[in-house]
């Protein structure tokens, strides 16, 4: 019976993320890689992928994946090979007011195929707050706001970094999100997105918009979840740049 493809599913696995400013950040990801099957080196795959990774793990980035892919299917004379890469990316946040300083955990994942169908994208979900336009109207004391999750995908030519991508949304929204405010940043935070009251849809528009500007993406699909503050349901919304 001939197999489609072999490969190993969610080994965890210590990497190497390039940061923008030059440094290594050490994560540990959750990778799946396989190859579509070839009808020798059956036996010998495992241990294949396992060694390639071993290889690349000190120095990960998009612009290590083409390379990683094409060793394994040149390794296993496959038709193509794939790979998804889910880790934490940690990016150091300042607090608006006070300037104190805080981890942000991002999640964020790479995939990537080459041979029959190669394609790489990337791919961040991103925390921020949203502030109900709605609310804001009708209310003379306030509105509600909660926090909502961005998740966007790009393809891209050239390179890009995660931390663009993850501005990029944050600045998409009524206000950031941080790991650690003090009373000045709360008070502050809390003013910013009262005066920048947007419904999921609103920011998903317009994430949608810096992307389709940005000059290295030539395709994304962005979708927010608003997990609201005074409704049992999420809000959602979701827009694919082939259907703009």
């Amino acid at each position: 019976m001939k197999l489609t493809s072999v490969g190993v599913k969610d080994i965890k696995f210590p990497v190497r993320i390039r940061e923008k400013n030059g440094d290594l950040q050490e994560t540990v990801a959750s990778i799946s890689l396989h190859a579509d099957i070839p009808k020798r080196y059956r036996e010998t795959c495992v241990s294949t992928f396992i060694g390639v990774l071993n290889k690349y793990q000190d120095d990960m980035s998009v612009n290590i994946l083409g390379r990683l892919l094409a060793e394994v299917q040149n390794e296993l004379q496959a038709e193509a090979t794939h790979l998804e890469m889910t880790f934490p990316y940690f990016i150091e946040k300042k607090a608006p007011v006070t300037r104190t300083a805080s981890l942000m955990e991002y999640p964020c994942r790479f995939t990537g195929s080459v041979g029959k169908d190669e394609d790489f994208m990337l791919s961040t979900w991103v925390p921020v707050t949203t502030l109900c336009p709605c609310s804001k109207e009708i209310s003379s004391g306030g509105a509600h706001n909660q926090r909502a999750e961005v998740n966007l995908n790009v393809k891209f030519t050239g390179f890009i970094w995660l931390e663009d991508l993850i501005n990029l949304v944050e600045s998409a929204a009524s206000s950031q999100v941080y790991a650690l405010l003090k009373r000045p940043d709360e008070k502050y935070v809390t003013e910013q997105a009262y005066e920048n009251p947007m419904f999921v849809e609103d920011v998903v528009r317009r994430v949608a918009e810096l992307a389709k500007k940005h000059s290295d993406i030539y395709w994304f699909s962005v979708s927010a979840e608003s997990f609201e503050s005074i409704h049992k349901h999420s809000a959602y919304a979701f827009i694919d740049s082939n259907e703009i």
